[in-house]
């Protein structure tokens, strides 16, 4: 007997008719004798619909009322997932965040989860039950509900296997796993077995959109063993793991990561001297615009040119601060350029095997595909491209690092 935490989202509780499925699913589990928690999102389109309501009250609405509308979606599937689990003869019990004592800070719309009193939820599972929780919410030092941000109810359902020490926690989507790239660009893209917490951090953090960034972080932190399944159909999915010297031995490459929705920014001709950067980049930052990617040239005639990306949405706003910033920089030129992609590949087989970004860039090199930024870490390395090569640049890095043979794809971690 083990004691499993399992998250389902939007999709997987989008209809009744899916809620009863998850409710079979849940079943089974608990015929075998497991304790279950269960964490659900809001029935998808039903935040979005939340939101339109508010918008027709307030253009900007306040967030603490925010908070308190938009988690009511979790409230009415927690309700019905009970009461299917009811109908098929398992005890099952409803909590809001604040029922199941998750105490956060008081940053509305964005909380972050600081405790959780888990007594009552182990009592519940000591008498059997199977405990539904809403995800996304908690109850901050006032009393007052919070939300954690879109794609929260990952990190309550983490939260919760931390606190419960569970043997395991499964976030169940509309996927079977984590590939080693996006199937939609890749026809021969494989899902793997295992992944370690670092892979699949950078993942997140590159483009892949299978689980949000903060979950795997917590995970990672309280060494919880995370699983991404498919909510509609059965498999082992993929286990996100420590790592493991096994692995580290292992000369190869674990996904290629991509994000479209890159812009940059050149600053050109402007003062070689310290603090510059600093001066460009504060007034964006200011801004709340998040800077990705940064690269200056070496200066010549005491003159640089500094490059950053964005978000592509952020791209006119960050335009804009920078053109009114170089007024004062006496900046030769500002340029912008809002085709082009980020490609990455990630694997902790970097950190022991030499000639990864040469491989890399020959194969681009023989695409014909110029590099135009270059970002490293220990565990990835990201190019910015023309967004035009990038489907061409995924597919050729895919093949290159052997990706696409099955063999190869099941030995990852």
């Amino acid at each position: 007997m083990a004691l499993y935490v399992q998250k389902f989202g939007g999709t997987s509780v989008g209809t009744t008719e899916r809620i009863n499925a998850v409710a079979d699913r849940v079943k089974r589990f608990r015929d075998e004798g497991h304790d279950i928690v269960v964490v659900v999102s809001a029935m998808s389109g039903e935040t979005n619909r939340l939101v339109g309501l508010a918008n027709e009250i307030m253009e900007q609405p306040v967030p603490r009322e925010m908070d308190v509308l938009l988690s009511t979606g979790e409230q009415v599937t927690i309700a019905l997932l009970s009461m299917a689990l009811i109908k098929r003869g398992i005890d099952a019990r409803s909590y809001t965040g604040a029922q199941a004592c998750i105490r956060t800070d008081s940053a509305y719309t964005k909380a972050r989860i600081q405790n959780i009193d888990e007594e009552a939820i182990r009592g519940d599972l000591q008498k059997g039950r199977v405990v539904v929780v809403a995800g996304f919410q908690g109850l901050d030092g006032e009393g007052s509900i919070t939300t954690l941000g879109r794609g929260g109810s990952d990190t309550t359902a983490v939260a919760l296997a931390a606190a419960l020490k569970a043997d395991e926690c499964q976030i169940y989507t509309d996927v079977d796993g984590v590939y080693t790239t996006d199937p939609r660009v890749v026809d021969s893209a494989r899902r793997l077995d295992k992944i370690t917490f670092e892979e699949m951090i950078e993942m997140a953090s590159l483009g892949s959109k299978i689980l949000q960034i903060r979950s795997v972080e917590f995970a990672g932190k309280y060494r919880v063993p995370l699983r991404v399944l498919s909510s509609f159909t059965e498999g082992p999915g993929t286990l996100i793991t420590l790592d493991d010297e096994e692995v580290m031995e292992q000369p190869l490459v674990s996904g290629i990561a991509f994000n479209r929705d890159e812009a940059k920014l050149t600053v050109a001709g402007v003062s070689d001297t310290p603090g510059i950067a600093l001066r460009i980049l504060k007034p964006v930052s200011d801004a709340n615009i998040e800077v990705d990617m940064i690269l200056q040239n070496v200066g010549a005639d005491n003159r640089t040119d500094f490059t950053f990306t964005v978000h592509r949405n952020d791209y006119a706003r960050a335009k804009q601060i920078i053109e009114q910033a170089s007024r004062e920089l006496d900046v030769r030129a500002i340029t912008g350029d809002t085709k082009i992609a980020k490609v990455s590949i990630v694997g902790v087989g970097m950190r022991s095997h030499a000639g990864v970004a040469t491989t890399m860039f020959e194969c681009l090199s023989k695409e014909g595909i110029n590099i135009q930024m270059i970002s490293t870490s220990e565990i990835k390395i990201s190019v910015v491209i023309d967004e035009k090569y990038l489907e061409l640049a995924v597919r050729a890095l895919h093949g290159t690092f052997g990706l696409d043979q099955v063999e190869v794809a099941q030995q990852v971690v």
